[in-house]
């Protein structure tokens, strides 16, 4: 009868074995799962944060380009303004410079 014992021994512990293999098998597939699911959200989120950058940075070409241009037109319409004042001040003082230059010509020292 002792080698029957012994059978039921061996025969529960092949129990017990299956039981665990099957435990660690049910884990393992669990952590691949959870591993595709992380892998997959970080690539969503990489993916939305490059989709942002990507926005920042074509704006920020945008307003450099925009301003660059509007820089452009800023200056040259200051510099029409300095232009337009100096003709209005060399207009003012041309008749006095004339006069003080025929006043100078014509008075001959002898």
């Amino acid at each position: 009868m002792e080698p029957y014992k012994g059978q039921g021994g061996i025969q529960m512990l092949l129990t017990a074995e299956q039981e665990a293999q099957h435990i660690v098998s049910n884990a393992r597939n669990l952590r691949n799962k959870r591993l595709k699911q992380a892998k997959e959200e970080a690539e969503r989120e990489a993916a939305q944060y490059r989709a942002q950058m990507e926005e920042e940075y074509q704006k920020s070409i945008s307003e450099t380009t925009g301003s660059s241009g509007s820089n452009v037109r800023k200056l040259e319409e200051e510099t029409d303004a300095k232009i337009r004042n100096i003709k209005r001040s060399a207009s003012k003082v041309s008749s006095e410079i004339v006069d003080m230059m025929l006043k100078y010509i014509s008075n001959v020292k002898v």
